[in-house]
């Protein structure tokens, strides 16, 4: 049984931060690459940040990059997003996103999502 749970989001005020953990189970963890996603309301679901299953590579969306650190933990079986700086149009969900891409046979799984809402 996969598991990817998120925790850690909340409501902040503008330039606050959060870190959301998301802790998975049921997987080979450091097999897997790992990203974060975000889904405001009336937008499609958005590529945030990601990390390589050794954790030696990481990527940013523009709209986070110099804000938002990704990071993990292989022997927690975890992965962190560190939001620093936050604005109002981080308000989104966000979701955890486990992926192994090989040849005929991908595997992808996602959390449930965890709600940050950053008001003025």
């Amino acid at each position: 049984q996969v598991h990817l749970v998120e925790s850690g989001g909340g409501l902040v005020q503008p330039g606050g931060s959060l870190r959301l953990s998301c802790a998975a189970s049921g997987f080979t963890f450091s097999m897997y690459d790992m990203n974060w996603y975000r889904q405001a309301p009336g937008k499609e679901r958005e590529p945030v940040a990601s990390i390589t299953s050794g954790g030696g590579s990481t990527n940013y969306a523009d709209a986070v990059k110099g804000r938002f650190t990704i990071s993990r933990d292989n022997a927690k079986n975890t992965v962190y997003l560190q939001m620093n700086s936050l604005k109002p149009k981080d308000t989104a969900v966000y979701y955890c996103n486990a992926v192994r891409r090989r040849s005929g046979r991908d595997r992808d799984y996602w959390g449930q999502g965890t709600q940050v809402t950053v008001f003025s």
